[in-house]
């Protein structure tokens, strides 16, 4: 007979290789039509290290831009109550598009704006802040060549949201959830924002791969006792977050560094109080990858001054001035801060009317930090990269909320880690040391 281990184990692997099939069957159903204004810049980025030109990577852009707004209007227009029965807009929408996208890159082409690898659809100020992105065009490369522009894209974004899923079930499993709590944390990724964002030609997809594969490198090291693995995992994320989008690495680091030094005070405090006033060293664990995330933040920092990245004044003078093209901002700070107010205020309104949003937060918080022992507490942190995200960028009318999408995190593992006593029937256990030290809500 086998034993038991091994066949759960086969189990685990199946339903996990089944969810991420589905899904990705699922997918189908849109290979065109999920680009955004930032995928053109993405794409062209990635077909300039594949050694296209500026206009063979312009031409193949714009081509594939246009063909996905040509498929949107034929689907609107298909399910319109007044328009359905018209002929196919498709012709004249590429037309349209074709003339209005080459409008803008021809002249910035022939007036010589050919530096860096993305195409020039805006200025060379904007466009520095994609130069400064190269870890996802590099990761497109090798789909891009294998199967086209088209079918690349879609693969890509295949392969990224299925890791993402693939590692929410690592995490929960390492945290001792079972088997089947572990899939339905697996299959959320798939179905809440985080899986349609993740398909997207856009970074966030990635984004949210790293920060998950942060967060199991936590759990590998306080609950796996993997500590070199799990640090290494951490260290790794945040220097592919770099390449990525620097700003995440400097938010997750920081947030990182936050959650453990708030866990090793609260443990130091509980063991004061039990040994009445003496104290006692706080968990070297804890302590290691709060060490790590700092490195990361402040790495993140001086590697962006080096390499003469886009600093948060670029950032700020990009969204008060519509993307550079108003005049930059005399006191942007007071603006900005004006700015955020407002958001925030409008944020919360619309929350109210639906609030599914701050409910799922609200449960996997308490989930993640009554059943995640120190784990949760890192994950908690992860997921305020979400929010410091959005409020990098209070603009209300950007896509989807896809700049808080990071949030998402925090239902997707902690309402699984909610739900496992339940399953089980009693408490997730947690390590002998970790029930030593845990401390009231994080620790």
């Amino acid at each position: 007979m086998r034993p038991r281990s091994r066949v759960d184990g086969r189990g685990a692997v199946v339903g996990v290789l089944l969810l991420a099939a589905v899904f990705a069957v699922l997918q189908l159903a849109n290979v065109t039509g999920r680009d955004t204004p930032d995928t053109r810049n993405y794409l062209s980025y990635a077909l300039s290290l594949t050694g296209e030109g500026k206009r063979a990577a312009a031409t193949a852009t714009i081509d594939y831009v246009c063909a996905s707004r040509a498929e949107r209007a034929r689907r609107g227009q298909s399910v319109h109550v007044v328009r359905f029965h018209r002929p196919d807009p498709t012709g004249a929408v590429l037309a349209e598009c074709r003339e209005q996208e080459w409008a803008v890159v021809r002249p910035r082409l022939a007036a010589g704006q050919t530096g860096g690898h993305t195409v020039p659809y805006m200025s060379e100020r904007f466009m520095a802040i994609f130069e400064a992105r190269p870890g996802y065009p590099a990761f497109l490369v090798p789909f891009v060549l294998a199967f086209g522009v088209t079918w690349g894209l879609w693969t890509a974004g295949v392969v990224i949201a299925g890791a993402g899923g693939v590692l929410v079930f690592l995490i929960l499993r390492t945290l001792s959830v079972p088997v089947p709590l572990a899939l339905a944390g697996q299959a959320l990724y798939y179905v809440l924002p985080c899986g349609t964002t993740a398909m997207r030609p856009m970074t966030e997809g990635l984004l949210m791969a790293l920060t998950l594969a942060a967060v199991w490198g936590c759990a590998l090291v306080l609950r796996a006792g993997r500590n070199r693995a799990g640090l290494a995992v951490v260290a790794g994320s945040l220097i592919a977050l770099f390449t990525v989008k620097h700003s995440q690495a400097l938010f997750l680091g920081l947030c990182l560094a936050a959650a453990g030094g708030v866990i090793a005070l609260r443990r130091y405090r509980r063991r004061a109080r039990r040994l009445r006033g003496r104290g006692g060293p706080a968990s070297r664990d804890v302590l290691a990858l709060a060490a790590v995330g700092l490195a990361g933040a402040l790495a993140t920092v001086l590697l962006a001054r080096l390499l003469h990245y886009p600093s948060e004044a670029d950032s700020l003078q990009d969204l008060l001035t519509d993307h550079f093209n108003r005049p930059d901002r005399k006191h942007p700070w007071p603006e900005f801060w004006q700015l955020q107010g407002n958001f925030w205020v409008e944020w919360l309104r619309r929350q109210a009317w639906q609030p599914l949003f701050v409910a799922a937060l609200a449960a996997g918080a308490w989930g993640a930090l009554r059943r995640g022992g120190a784990v949760g507490g890192f994950l908690v942190a992860a997921a305020c990269t979400g929010l410091l995200t959005q409020a990098g960028h209070p603009d209300i009318n950007i896509w989807g909320e896809r700049l808080i999408v990071l949030a998402w995190l925090l239902p997707v593992v902690g309402v699984p880690l909610l739900l496992g006593p339940v399953v089980r029937g009693g408490r997730v256990p947690l390590p002998a040391q970790e029930q030593r030290d845990r401390a009231g809500a994080i620790g």
